[in-house]
């Protein structure tokens, strides 16, 4: 079909950003169609996770942002360019992943069910060898599909990634990637990413 028939997933009208009186986005418009593997490619400082942020109503913007289709808003996941934490932390893999779940406190235990999808969520993303191991032990490239397995625990109409593969390297930037194109098509989430290359 031709792009201007292709479903949005998300439609950017008009964005704009300021901050501190300097504008970072000016009146940026795009569509994301859905069910597609969308770039957003620039230099450091374009305004790439600015737009991000907007879309996560994480910033004020002027401006419209139409997620979805006939008001239905899509389930987002979200996989950020770093996690800032304190890497001492006696906390593993399983823990981390299910802290945004589970409503008991983590010392009384995980949820059985919660354990076996976040071991399926580790399993999609190859990484379920890593589910009792500390998150502060963690390679760069570990890390990033623990993230990434988060993110798919949100089942995600929509996959949003700040450039998932920084502080990874090539073979593993490229692996990575062709683990997300194999996701993408058998998950069925829209994905968006941010990328300076």
């Amino acid at each position: 079909p031709e792009p201007a028939t292709l479903e949005a997933a998300v439609r950017f009208d008009h964005i704009t950003v300021e901050r501190g009186g300097i504008s970072i986005l000016d009146g940026v418009s795009a569509s994301v169609p859905k069910g597609s593997c969308t770039a957003i490619i620039g230099p450091n400082g374009a305004g790439k996770t600015t737009l991000l942020m907007a879309l996560l109503g994480e910033i004020s913007y002027q401006g419209t942002i139409h997620l979805g289709n006939q008001g239905n808003s899509p389930r987002i996941g979200y996989v950020p360019q770093r996690l800032s934490f304190d890497r001492g932390m006696p906390l593993t893999v399983c823990e981390f992943l299910a802290m945004g779940f589970q409503h008991r406190p983590l010392w009384f235990g995980i949820n059985s069910a919660l354990q076996q999808r976040s071991q399926e969520a580790l399993a999609l993303v190859k990484a379920e060898h890593l589910l009792e191991r500390r998150i502060g032990a963690l390679s760069g490239g570990e890390l990033q599909r623990v993230l990434l397995a988060l993110a798919l625990l949100q089942q995600p109409d929509l996959l949003v990634l700040d450039e998932p593969s920084a502080g990874v390297d090539f073979r593993g930037e490229l692996i990575f990637c062709e683990l997300l194109d194999t996701l993408r098509h058998s998950q069925g989430f829209t994905q968006l990413m941010v990328s300076h290359d």
